[in-house]
């Protein structure tokens, strides 16, 4: 009995338009969490984000 093995690649490459949304809703989210947590009034989220903040010179005090 033989076995034949079929393997099919996909490379689907994303339109630059779908690239540049995506880039775009990153950077938007990123900066909502940056900030949204470089200003929070919560000493949980602040203590969390204690030390990345200051490594990026983000002033939180």
């Amino acid at each position: 009995m033989q076995q034949t093995t079929v393997t099919t690649q996909i490379s689907e490459h994303a339109s630059l338009s779908s690239r540049v949304a995506a880039a775009a809703v990153a950077v938007l989210l990123g900066s909502f969490l940056i900030i949204g947590v470089g200003f929070a009034h919560s000493e949980i989220i602040h203590n969390a984000a204690h030390d990345s903040r200051h490594s990026f010179s983000f002033p939180c005090h």
